[in-house]
């Protein structure tokens, strides 16, 4: 009987707690089952958007807020067309589109106000800080109400059900790190500026209320995806990092990069942990509306295993490729503009990396509705994919004439031009001055209630485990 009642209440205490879903959450990545269904629904919101703005703009004489709001893009045209956006955050949340569709980041939860600009203390930081934040087990929807300039000491890690919203501010995230979503779900980061990360580690780190641990050496990576779910990035700048700009390894999925403008970096994205990392097969990310800009190499991105839909992006120029891969990823390249350096000799956008062709003839990347400039060529393979591809393809992508609009407003979005009002909510946890229970700097831990409903799922599954384990050796001798 009692082993029938741990089992129920790990599925229960599981479903009640998106906390406890996300202490859980280290199987292997559950793919969507039909990814070219995603693919359909992202050109059928673009269509549906571009449709609405060619109706508002039938009159040359409307000038009305709607007509010259709307852009095509369906991400933008969902939220900054509502005059009272500032007073309706959380309805950011509704607008992500592709494989990061179900991204909640902070919706529903209390707005965190980020006081506090410093991060001097990793293992125990100061309410009001950043770092404070993003640790903390229940939903927040963090906010900035000044232009920031964040120096980290360490690499920010992040609990689950967080959005870092920076819309209103000019907000800069630089130093250690920068950020690392590990082993956690439901994150958003909107309108942040994110640069110059070096490496770092070798030091204690925060990552919850309860727990700090020792971590090694970082990759100094901008944003590290790792063993994560239902990610969204939009509207972010990145440049500048040691390693990667956006890194997704390690069984990641449900991940959409959208708005971006990625510039002056080597290795921009990677995708994959290893070419024999089987979990990174049900790796699936939507890249869609990013400018990749000036002074890039390669990797936009590199992929290994997975399904990646790369759609209405503006590449221009790289040195060496603009999307690479290994270990038979599926590549599925829409609407895109790309256009190739002047170097005779890196013309081609796409290359397999240390693979022969005998290998790689048969993966599937295909190249649809894709617009080519000065002299760019995708080499297309995979036997039979018109087929596996058909029902991706019933929606036509949108052509190059369209591209600019689209990208227009990729990266943060200027804050000059715009109210910088943040409007009105209901007051945060640290509600401008001090948060939450504050940390004792040793070992020993102040748990407040939230911290307690966060981690009692997890403790109640352990019992149960070490009960069913030592019933089954009782039963074996």
């Amino acid at each position: 009987m009692f082993q029938r009642t741990c089992i129920v209440l790990i599925s229960l205490l599981s479903s009640f707690s998106p906390q406890g879903r996300a202490m859980l959450n280290l199987t292997f990545p559950i793919p969507h089952p039909n990814p070219e269904d995603v693919a359909q629904d992202v050109h059928r919101r673009v269509n549906a958007s571009v449709s609405r703005r060619q109706m508002l703009q039938i009159s040359e004489k409307d000038q009305s807020q709607a007509a010259t709001c709307f852009t095509g893009n369906p991400i933008d045209d969902c939220w900054k067309c509502d005059p009272d956006w500032a007073n309706n955050r959380q309805r950011l949340a509704d607008c992500v589109i592709g494989f990061g569709q179900y991204a909640m980041g902070g919706k529903g939860g209390e707005y965190y106000i980020v006081t506090d600009s410093s991060d001097d203390d990793a293992v125990s930081p100061k309410p009001g800080t950043l770092r404070y934040a993003v640790i903390q087990p229940q939903p927040l929807w963090i906010v900035f109400p000044s232009n920031m300039l964040i120096k980290l000491s360490q690499e920010l890690i992040f609990n689950s059900y967080k959005t870092l919203d920076g819309r209103g501010a000019n907000v800069h995230i630089t130093g250690g790190g920068c950020i690392t979503l590990q082993y956690i779900s439901n994150v958003i980061i909107h309108n942040i500026h994110i640069h110059h990360c070096v490496e770092s580690g070798n030091a204690n780190v925060r990552s919850s209320p309860t727990h700090y641990g020792y971590r090694t050496k970082s990759d100094g990576d901008g944003i590290s995806i790792f063993g994560s779910k239902d990610i969204w990035i939009d509207h972010c700048s990145l440049s500048h990092c040691k390693d990667g700009l956006i890194d997704a390894v390690m069984g990641s999925t449900g991940i959409t990069i959208s708005n971006n403008y990625f510039s002056h970096h080597n290795e921009v994205m990677l995708l994959g942990h290893s070419d024999d990392y089987l979990p990174d097969s049900g790796m699936q990310v939507t890249i869609a509306f990013n400018h990749f800009g000036e002074k890039l190499v390669q990797r936009m991105p590199r992929c290994r295993r997975g399904y990646i839909h790369v759609v209405n992006n503006d590449f221009t120029e790289w040195e060496m490729y603009a999307i690479g891969g290994s270990g038979n990823p599926t590549i599925n390249s829409q609407g895109n503009r790309y256009t190739a350096p002047t170097n005779r000799n890196a013309k081609e956008v796409t290359k397999r990396v240390d693979t022969a062709e005998s290998h790689w003839r048969d993966w599937n990347w295909r190249s649809e509705g894709d617009v080519m400039v000065n002299g760019a060529f995708f080499v297309a393979s995979g036997a039979g994919v018109e087929v596996k591809y058909e029902r991706a393809f019933s929606v036509e992508p949108k052509s190059a004439e369209l591209i600019e609009q689209l990208t227009w407003h990729s990266g943060v979005l200027g804050v000059g031009g715009r109210d910088n009002n943040l409007g009105m909510w209901s007051r945060g946890p640290n509600d401008g001055e001090a948060g939450f229970d504050s940390f004792d700097s040793g070992s020993k831990k102040s748990l407040t209630a939230s911290s307690i409903y966060a981690i009692f799922p997890f403790l109640t599954a352990i019992s149960c485990f070490l009960f069913l384990y030592t019933r089954s050796m009782t039963f074996m001798l």
